[in-house]
């Protein structure tokens, strides 16, 4: 089997000999990498920035008066502001840099979350949540008494604006919902749910994680109050995040960290206060993270958002029919994925065994619960193998993944570990 890889619907020339890695050399075969919901691959675009930013500009940022220190300040500057541009943030001062939307998330929960919750209050996240934007709830809810609320999925695992409606009550204080599940792809009416929120007066926490990669993001359109973002998701370098804050929420958030560059100035008695997003970013920055996550921001807008978009929901859909078509295989979510994303098991066989079978291959996959174990308890199921699709992958490598999976036999963890969800530690 061989998969000719050529350009698809949606963008304007063939991207592929943008990705280095995509050359490499995996026993004999070129990788067909369908793991992006874990991490998207990096183009030339963007090492190459971080490059030129270690080679011609590289130092430290603030205060240093010197040449190369006032570049590095100009290019992290310079970062912030593309992010806004990117996110339609109202002001630069409203993006706030983390390692990864994990962090940012977990920012909101241990600063914002103990002014507007607590005893008998209620949070209110979806039933398909990942556990980076379930566990910052179910922590602040335990540390300050307050009830995690579920808003319930349906028969194809999409929450609904009727199912938030149900479960907001006069005691909700707070609601995160993720804009695009990483399970299956469900793209959730984000904009909707906020608008619904606020109508109560709920703040709104998105993790849009999963979203960045696949459409066009306009902040200030979905009125959420916060959204969360991870590079390494959307074509940039691992070890950076976003936080997006609204201002009047991010002036009255307490710093989690202290330290240099956080505050203008220390004393043995002063005021511990800088304004935001600085406030919120303790030491020395990731500043080559930043200039690749610009960078990888640009390369999405010179691509066109609204072609990748086209893009990737006409593999995942290609993807979708072709493993349906198959017999044997259960595709999970709606009858057309939308995110990027799409969850599928073949009868009688361990997704760790189709994945394992794909990989003989060259085919990447993710398999297991995909940080998601209440969302997968709910289906009954041990776990899933997940193919997710991104600007490199091409109609041709989707035949190659659905007639591979057409192959696919029991084999260990079928036979020896039916029930087990996790990989032994190596």
């Amino acid at each position: 089997m061989s998969a000719e890889r050529t350009t698809t619907s949606g963008l304007s020339r063939d991207v592929r000999a943008d990705f280095p890695i995509l050359e490499t050399d995996l026993d004999g075969k070129r990788p067909v990498y369908l793991d992006n919901a874990a991490t998207t691959q990096m183009p030339r675009q963007v090492l190459d920035a971080m490059y030129d930013y270690y080679t011609h500009d590289n130092s430290n940022v603030g205060r240093g008066v010197h040449t190369l220190g006032m570049r590095a300040t100009d290019r992290f500057m310079r970062a912030r502001e593309r992010v806004r541009a990117f996110l339609n943030a109202a002001e630069a001062s409203e993006i706030v840099f983390t390692k990864s939307a994990t962090e940012s998330v977990n920012l909101v929960a241990q600063s914002f979350g103990p002014q507007v919750v607590s005893d008998g209050d209620e949070v209110l996240i979806s039933g398909l949540e990942h556990h980076s934007n379930l566990l910052p709830w179910r922590r602040l809810c335990e540390r300050t008494g307050a009830a995690l609320k579920i808003a319930a999925v349906g028969e194809h695992g999409e929450p609904s604006l009727a199912s938030f409606r149900e479960r907001i009550t006069e005691r909700t204080r707070l609601i995160a919902v993720a804009h695009v599940s990483n399970v299956q792809g469900t793209v959730n009416p984000v904009g909707e749910i906020t608008a619904e929120a606020h109508a109560h007066g709920i703040p709104v926490v998105v993790d849009g994680a999963q979203a960045v990669a696949h459409r066009s993001v306009d902040v200030q359109d979905i009125g959420a109050d916060f959204y969360c973002l991870s590079a390494h998701k959307m074509y940039g370098p691992h070890g950076t995040g976003v936080l997006y804050g609204k201002a009047e929420h991010l002036d009255r958030m307490e710093a989690l960290l202290l330290g240099g560059g956080m505050a203008p100035i220390a004393s043995y008695d002063g005021p511990l206060v800088s304004m935001p997003p600085l406030r919120f970013e303790a030491g020395s920055p990731n500043i080559a993270g930043m200039v690749g996550t610009a960078a990888a921001m640009d390369y999405l807008d010179d691509l066109g958002r609204d072609a990748v978009h086209e893009h990737d929901t006409a593999l995942t859909v290609r993807a979708a029919e072709g493993l349906r078509a198959l017999g044997g295989v259960t595709v999970y979510g709606s009858q057309t994925p939308r995110g990027g994303i799409l969850s599928f098991n073949v009868d009688g066989v361990h997704p760790h065994d189709v994945g394992a079978h794909l990989n003989g291959f060259g085919i990447a996959t993710r398999t297991g619960v995909h940080c998601a174990s209440p969302f997968i308890d709910s289906l009954g199921l041990v776990g899933t193998v997940r193919a997710s699709f991104g600007v490199y992958n091409t109609p041709e490598e989707v035949d190659l993944l659905v007639e591979s999976v057409g192959t696919a036999e029991k084999g260990f963890w079928t036979t020896e570990h039916p029930n087990e969800r996790f990989l032994p530690p190596s």
